[in-house]
């Protein structure tokens, strides 16, 4: 017969001993009962409990009952036996290879696999989670009930037609894949000769397998049950220490408030201090500012293994293995795994230059010889795990494996934590040869390396990297999920998240199985699960100073208090009490206020000994804008985007255009000229490597774009234009410029009227509204008037100059500057006045307003955004 006895267990001072409690009370019932300790078992919630019970019987002197968690138990009676090829394993990676090639073997499962790959991946992972669940809610019957187990689960699960259907069959193969499972290593306790008695210790709801065992014991069994009653589960709280509520502003605050408030604890010598993990991206923040001051961190939960620097080492050699791989996944793998930096810097500086975009576009250009030797052995590995074609799971992790070793990462790997984690979890060690149901696994499963990737991806997303720790004394702060709190001596607790994203919010699952399915299976279900959760806070609540914060926003979305929080709330309201508020522990610190305000710096033996058209437009938009771009020669690193951007495809059709008119040698008919214009096109996408995909969005703008310029050009024809030259350098010198020099590239150069004028075309793919606003006011435009001042350098010829809008919808639009000789005229005598006054030392203040500011590459340098007021 089973006693339960409920212990008063809160720590109400502070100074409460919950396990001197539990540990009286057991010798108190196996007196009354004439059990010998020594022959009885303890069976705790959780593994950290251990301890703290064995320290408990171990004051109390005399025999110590054994203490063990049903799975230590377990594996003390005997290993659990292995798992045969396509069996249940509880290995996720091993079973969803399983899944997969189970569901492939029936002929819905490959169709749908070839039809719907990310339906397909969806389904495996509902058929592994409702597997598992399976397995486990069938150990916790003996072994002797489970073929009436699983026949009854059949009747559940017949098949259904209609909505509902697909979710259906695939539970029943769950069904059957876990009844084939192996026996579990907990099967043992049910045919284990019993203890003396057994005692269990119930925290955060009863156990299944535990309740079992003591059900059908024959033997005297107690319950310890230090749960709060469902019908008043804050009934109790009077008794217990101070809690705090705290609202934070966002992310950033919450985990420097919740830093402070362990820093606070730690310093006062209310250890250990239990930080609760329930958001375990801010829990890592927060671990991250406490490392700063050094104390002893015992981390119980880890963080994803895919978010370690080892596991980046893998996926970034996977990525530039990759047929369509960009230059910016070739230098991010380098960058973790080179130690030349020299040779990486010139490799990325020559990729910068010619904007290689991909790696395929490195066979174009010329590399420095230590950046040549360089890309030379990054390329040898990369072939050799690059293969085009599908192979079975086993060739690619064999081809992983010698391309870290080819590339020197893996003794890396090897001698690192994270990195050994990272070996296990992807079976790249000599352990996973041995292992003969991961190998027929590992064999039957075949993917391209797109796939492989994926593969890698998911299984480092599913392993979690958990420092080892070690220390010469007991740990200041422990970082532990709620369930693992409960029960343990922490001096205090903090706990970020406690929100209603975070805490007492409804639970997702991928489980096959509905609500009332799982509670006709005994399985647990999310009301069960919300009832755990109730039950390990109020745990909590039990020791002497417990803090919860929780932030107002996370990343946009508003967030309210937890649910558990305000039914705590309300439960205090009644007795005419609240929660505590939280005293901010972090210093203030006053600071003077030191405004900012425009700055005009002078820096005469910086002036530049060449100016661009660019150059001089910015001197006179915004001269803070000369001085940062051209004079200090700040520059912003060009992306190496794979995309083609509008600026990309502006060079690439200025380029274009000029090879089309030097090899224009007459005018032709417009579909012959289009036609050549179009091939002309393909080539050069070729020759400069320009994917297809890459140039989609600007296919169609160009295939319309062809024919409107073929009849823009013969109208020029027929007005008796004709183009003399483009691409243009030219540089131009004058006495009043005092040394420096004007260069500039003019796009095309016509003469008209049988070569009595000359005209400066500047190709632009911009609007052409806008280009007319810009000439409006005509010595408000530079770029023409500095074209057209380099040019009468050259000629004496009357000039024009206009811009022309390669975008129209309907046509090619001319924008012509009237008057660009008396603009380039002024923009001359405007220059040399401001470049003598800039060789006397005047200031280059930040004068740009409007789109000079909003478009402008120093912007941030001047602190514009951050000026005082003037007064």
């Amino acid at each position: 017969m089973t006693t339960i006895v409920r212990p008063t267990l809160e720590n109400a001072a502070g100074d409460g001993d919950r396990w001197g409690a539990i540990a009286a009370c057991v010798v108190a019932w196996a007196a009354d009962q004439g059990v010998s300790l020594r022959d009885a078992v303890v069976l705790v919630p959780f593994a950290q409990l251990l301890p703290e019970a064995r320290r408990a019987f171990a004051r109390d002197g005399g025999w110590m009952p054994r203490i063990e968690t049903t799975q230590t138990l377990a594996t003390s009676l005997g290993p659990a036996p292995p798992a045969a090829a396509a069996q249940v394993s509880f290995d996720p990676t091993l079973d969803a290879l399983s899944a997969a090639a189970l569901l492939r073997s029936q002929h819905w499962g490959a169709a749908w696999a070839r039809r719907d790959t990310r339906g397909f991946d969806q389904a495996v992972r509902g058929l592994v989670a409702t597997a598992h669940q399976l397995v486990r809610g069938a150990a916790t019957l003996p072994p002797a009930q489970r073929a009436a187990h699983w026949e009854a689960a059949r009747e559940l699960l017949m098949p259904v037609s209609g909505p509902g259907a697909s979710e259906r069959l695939l539970a029943r193969v769950a069904l059957e894949w876990a009844a084939l499972a192996p026996a579990l290593a907990t099967d043992r306790l049910f045919t284990a000769p019993p203890p003396a008695a057994w005692i269990a210790v119930q925290a955060g709801g009863a156990d299944p397998l535990t309740a079992r065992l003591l059900a059908d014991a024959a033997v005297p069994s107690l319950v310890l049950d230090t749960d709060a009653s469902d019908d008043d589960p804050f009934g109790r709280f009077e008794a217990q220490g101070h809690t705090a509520f705290a609202v934070c502003d966002d992310f950033e605050h919450e985990a420097q408030c919740a830093a402070a408030q362990v820093l606070a604890h730690v310093e006062r010598g209310e250890l250990p201090v239990a930080l609760i993990a329930q958001d375990r991206v801010l829990v890592r923040r927060v671990r991250a500012l406490l490392e700063r001051h050094r104390l002893r961190l015992l981390d119980e939960t880890g963080w994803k293994l895919s978010t370690t620097r080892a596991a980046a080492l893998v996926m970034g050699l996977l990525q530039a293995a990759q047929p369509d791989a960009s230059t910016d996944a070739l230098l991010n793998w380098l960058k973790a795994g080179s130690d030349d930096e020299a040779a990486l810097g010139a490799l990325e500086a020559a990729c910068r230059r010619a904007q290689i975009g991909r790696v395929t576009g490195l066979a174009r250009i010329t590399l420095e010889p230590a950046a040549a030797r360089l890309w030379a052995a990054a390329a040898a590995v990369l072939t050799a795990l690059g293969s085009p074609r599908r192979q079975p799971l086993s060739a690619w992790l064999a081809a992983l494996s010698s391309a870290l070793d080819a590339s020197g990462a893996l003794p890396v790997l090897q001698g690192d934590a994270a990195g050994d984690d990272v070996i296990k979890a992807l079976r790249l060690g000599p352990a996973a040869a041995a292992n003969g149901a991961w190998q027929a696994g590992a064999t039957q499963s075949a993917m391209n390396l797109s796939e492989f990737r994926t593969w890698v991806d998911g299984a480092l997303e599913q392993a979690s990297f958990r420092p080892v720790a070690s220390f010469d004394a007991a740990p200041d702060v422990v970082i532990t999920p709620l369930a693992h709190a409960m029960l343990r001596p922490f001096g205090a607790a903090v706990m970020p998240g406690a929100d209603d994203k975070h805490l007492g919010a409804p639970g997702t699952s991928i489980s096959l199985l509905g609500q009332a399915q799982a509670t006709a299976l005994g399985l647990p279900t999310a009301a069960q699960q919300r009832r755990a959760e109730l039950l390990a806070f109020v745990q909590l609540l039990a020791l002497p100073r417990v803090t919860l914060l929780r932030r107002r926003v996370d990343a946009g979305d508003p967030l309210a208090d937890s649910p558990l929080v305000e039914r705590l709330a309300l439960a205090l309201a009644v007795q005419g009490r609240a929660l505590g508020a939280w005293q901010d522990p972090r210093g203030a610190i006053a600071l003077a206020p030191t405004p900012v305000r425009m700055s005009a710096p002078g820096a005469p033996e910086l002036l530049p000994a060449r100016l661009s058209a660019s150059a001089c437009e910015a001197l006179r938009a915004c001269p803070y804008r000369f001085f940062a771009l051209n004079m200090l020669k700040l520059r912003e690193d060009d992306e190496l985007d794979r995309e083609v951007e509008k600026r990309d495809y502006g060079t690439w059709l200025h380029e274009l255009l000029f090879e089309f008119h030097t090899t224009r040698a007459a005018p032709a008919d417009a579909a012959t000229e289009t036609a050549r214009l179009l091939a002309l096109a393909r080539a050069s996408r070729q020759a400069q490597g320009i994917v297809d995909a890459d140039f989609l969005p600007f296919t169609a703008s160009f295939e319309s774009f062809a024919p409107r310029y073929v009849a823009w050009l013969h109208a020029r024809d027929a007005d008796g234009a004709r183009w003399l030259g483009g691409e243009t350098e030219i540089v131009m010198q004058h006495d009043a410029f005092g040394g420096t020099d004007l260069r500039g590239i003019i796009d095309r150069i016509d003469e008209r009227r049988g070569g009595a004028a000359m005209e400066l075309i500047d190709y632009k793919t911009g609007s052409a509204a806008g280009l007319r606003e810009k000439v409006r006011e005509p010595l408000e435009d530079t770029q023409l008037a500095f074209y057209a001042a380099l040019m009468r350098s050259r000629t004496e010829l009357p000039l024009t100059a206009r811009y022309l809008a390669l975008d129209g919808s309907k046509g090619l639009e001319e924008v012509e500057h009237k008057g660009v000789e008396a603009s380039a005229a002024a923009l001359v005598d405007g220059l040399a006045v401001d470049l003598r006054r800039l060789r006397a030392g005047a200031g280059l203040p930040a004068l740009g307003v409007g789109s000079t500011c909003d478009y402008c590459a120093a912007r941030g340098v001047c602190r514009r955004d951050h000026w005082a007021d003037a007064a």
